[in-house]
């Protein structure tokens, strides 16, 4: 666990919050409530929104405050770990959250209007969607497990279902369909699981329950999303997309060519190993109960997107992703996938990917929360040069394309200002959210800050 020197440099962010003080106890309610319910958290007081560290004066009456306040103000019962820590000559407050079994709730709002939950660096009220899929956290019950009540074993398209256990010399059998929970049971009979009309449902049935289910892909003209090259929704199941997504990227990316001995060896933009790991997780993984939503791939000139609906599930973090633990939304879809040979081993496919990069020279993906989407970012080959910056190369792995923005832009011979920064970026940013982009180069060594107050600021390291 980083110590507290660490934690002060890092952005707000999944886990980690910061306030100036107690002065306003209801938005720090919030952020313990979301932070419980999401995936655990750390919550910092005495540091304000521009980055100062002042301190908590009479720390054990605060810490006193504190401890009452949440025990009025939350339910069920929330404990977290209450310390006092000593930085340059000043007491903070530092609250560690646990993930729990909730839902944690704001008594004056309610259990069913006071659940909070933890979006990025945000806190947000749990739409009745996302309630459901928190109190299916807690009842360790997937979506994609549940009975779609007006679908029989007539809303399966068996032709589809066999063909596709044949490519991997299985048959298919009543019991097999019930065994991989294809078909439930629901009031005395047998009905189609949601997954079964996911992977397997009749297009015409697929259509009525499921049209988030659809993959939307887009190919653009540059680095923004102004204007189509291609385009193409496709409406099949799953499987389907799994199949014909990778078509539509090959048709709409470049192969670049290499002499090997005597033999030409093509070398495409984008890995097809690393797009098949990423395309089956994004499909098998997505919150299929959020309406409205859908699974996209977004091609451009520089790099190729692909997003998944829904947050990280709940009490699960990126940290975790990295490190292979292996946490499974949708757990009929991910077992039927295996069986099909689509999927390997739950948790394997980020080091599998990352040794893909290494041998075939790709830049590292980019993953990254976005609201209630999980975007993962995959740098165009043909943009990163050997000569482009080691930096730039290294940071790929860790930072957002804005963040990447501001670490070549701070590579010039001259420091630049926050205000000067602001104005040069693409996209114009919130001054906090910048300061926050900054402050994680700062604390990833991959820049320096120059100056103190309205005279800061800052160049990239040199390397």
């Amino acid at each position: 666990m980083p110590n507290i020197s660490e934690i002060l440099t890092l952005p707000e962010g999944r886990t980690l919050e910061f306030k100036q003080d107690l002065s306003s106890l209801k938005p720090i309610m919030k952020s313990l409530i979301a932070f419980a319910n999401t995936a655990g958290g750390t919550l910092i007081i005495g540091k304000r929104d521009d980055g100062e560290i002042i301190g908590v004066s009479d720390v054990l009456k605060a810490e006193e405050q504190l401890a009452n306040a949440i025990a009025d103000h939350i339910s069920p019962r929330l404990m977290p770990e209450i310390e006092i820590a000593s930085y340059d000559q000043v007491s903070l407050l530092v609250v560690r959250v646990s993930h729990w079994r909730g839902p944690f709730f704001l008594k004056s709002q309610g259990e069913e209007e006071g659940v909070y939950i933890r979006l990025g660096s945000t806190n947000r009220l749990a739409g009745p969607e996302m309630l459901n899929e928190l109190k299916r956290a807690i009842n360790n019950v997937s979506f994609d497990e549940l009975a779609c009540p007006a679908c029989d074993k007539a809303s399966l398209d068996m032709k589809k279902i066999e063909v596709e256990f044949a490519k991997v010399g299985k048959k298919v059998t009543n019991k097999t369909l019930e065994t991989l929970k294809i078909l439930v049971p629901y009031n005395g009979k047998l009905v189609c699981s949601n997954a079964g009309i996911l992977l397997f449902g009749k297009s015409d049935v697929r259509r009525e329950y499921f049209s988030n289910s659809e993959v939307r892909c887009a190919r653009f003209q540059g680095e923004s999303r102004k204007d189509f090259i291609d385009q193409l929704d496709i409406e099949g199941s799953v499987l389907d997309a799994l199949a014909e997504v990778p078509k539509f990227i090959k048709r709409n990316t470049q192969v670049a060519s290499s002499i090997e001995g005597v033999k030409r060896v093509d070398i495409p933009e984008y890995s097809p190993v690393i797009i098949r790991e990423i395309l089956t997780n994004a499909l098998a993984h997505a919150d299929y109960s959020i309406q409205g939503m859908h699974p996209r791939v977004a091609i451009f000139s520089n790099r190729m997107e692909i997003e998944s609906p829904g947050m990280f599930p709940y009490g699960y973090t990126l940290e975790n992703f990295f490190t292979g633990v292996s946490h499974v939304r949708n757990k009929v879809i991910a077992r039927i996938l295996r069986e099909l040979n689509f999927m390997e081993e739950w948790g394997t496919g980020y080091q599998r990917i990352c040794e893909t990069c290494e041998k075939e020279n790709y830049p590292k993906p980019i993953w990254e929360e976005v609201g209630a989407t999980i975007r993962v970012c995959l740098p165009s080959k043909s943009t990163i040069k050997p000569s482009a910056g080691l930096m730039q190369a290294k940071a790929s792995h860790d930072l957002s394309l804005r963040q990447q923005e501001i670490l070549s832009m701070l590579q010039g011979d001259e420091p630049l200002s926050t205000k000067v920064i602001g104005e040069k970026l693409k996209t114009s940013v919130a001054g906090r959210t910048l300061r926050k982009d900054l402050q994680f180069l700062l604390a990833k060594g991959y820049i320096l800050m120059l100056g103190k107050g309205r005279s800061t600021t800052w160049k990239a390291v040199d390397i």
